[in-house]
């Protein structure tokens, strides 16, 4: 296995859309998904595009995800 590969993703919650959104600087594209389960897996395909990262062994790439969602009150 070649060197850790990891790529920081930061995610947030679209409430009016109902769905996560990304943003990171290693992957020249953008998705959403209603779950972070969903985003990752939309993220991991991106990330191993050929053109995307030819040089990345599969095997080592690894995807942190920082998610950012507004706290709800809890119920009383």
């Amino acid at each position: 296995m070649s060197k850790p590969v990891i790529f920081t993703i930061s995610a947030s919650w679209d409430a009016d859309a109902s769905a996560w959104s990304d943003h990171c600087d290693d992957i020249p594209a953008a998705a959403d998904a209603p779950t972070l389960d969903g985003l990752l897996e939309k993220i991991s395909a991106m990330a191993l595009l050929p053109d995307n990262h030819p040089d990345v062994d599969p095997a080592s790439l690894f995807l942190r995800i920082t998610a950012l969602r507004e706290a709800e009150p809890a119920a009383a």
